[in-house]
């Protein structure tokens, strides 16, 4: 898993899935200003890269999560990978949305979930983690049981971290910011300075926010 891994990061740069501007961050919705954009949504348009990202979730949960019943994928993005992982598996899928819709069926969750199977929540990427654990209390609200939560990307931010902790899930994912970093440099897509700046980013995204607003 580990070449898969290192592919797949080297893939996200060369699709521009993952995107890295320390000198222009982008915007995220919660206002933090981020030297690094990931949109994982783009894999889906690069069969290869699709197929390994796959092939690499399939071997994750093999090896990490054999007890897996049932994938849960995070809506939106995390819907279409976890769909082509349940169908690698031969396992039920069902996807959980943020809140319930307010109309029709009223479902927060999509699909047939069995009270008492273990479900793998499967996340396209992980930042603070709140989504993630939404999906968690929503399964275990109507009786399902969650093994684990499994992500093609993470920020690995330390509060999602403890956040996990907390919920008693347990977090594994393909690719985590210092190995794509660590790709990017190493392919001329940043140099050391920037990797500097984007890891004390990483450390603490309020305080980077604050400092860089404070400074345009």
């Amino acid at each position: 898993m580990e070449y898969a891994a290192a592919k797949i990061a080297e893939s996200l740069l060369e699709i521009k899935a993952v995107k890295l501007q320390p000198q222009n961050p982008f915007t995220w919705a919660s206002g933090w200003r981020s030297p690094v954009y990931c949109d994982n949504r783009v894999t889906l348009s690069f069969p290869e890269v699709r197929n390994l990202i796959r092939d690499t979730l399939v071997q994750a949960v093999q090896i990490h999560f054999p007890e897996t019943e049932g994938i849960a994928g995070v809506a939106t993005a995390g819907i279409p990978q976890g769909a082509l992982l349940a169908d690698a598996l031969q396992l039920p899928f069902i996807y959980v949305r943020s809140k319930a819709k307010s109309h029709g069926m009223t479902n927060q969750i999509e699909g047939q979930l069995e009270a008492g199977k273990k479900y793998l929540v499967l996340e396209d990427l992980v930042s603070p983690g709140g989504s993630s654990l939404k999906a968690v209390e929503a399964i275990r609200a109507v009786g399902g049981e969650v093994n684990g939560l499994l992500s093609v990307f993470t920020y690995n931010f330390p509060v999602a971290h403890h956040a996990f902790r907390d919920a008693n899930v347990g977090h594994r994912a393909l690719v985590d910011l210092e190995l794509l970093l660590g790709k990017a440099v190493e392919n001329d897509y940043i140099s050391p300075f920037e990797l500097e700046t984007i890891s004390q980013w990483r450390q603490d995204p309020q305080a980077w926010t604050d400092a860089f607003k404070s400074e345009s």
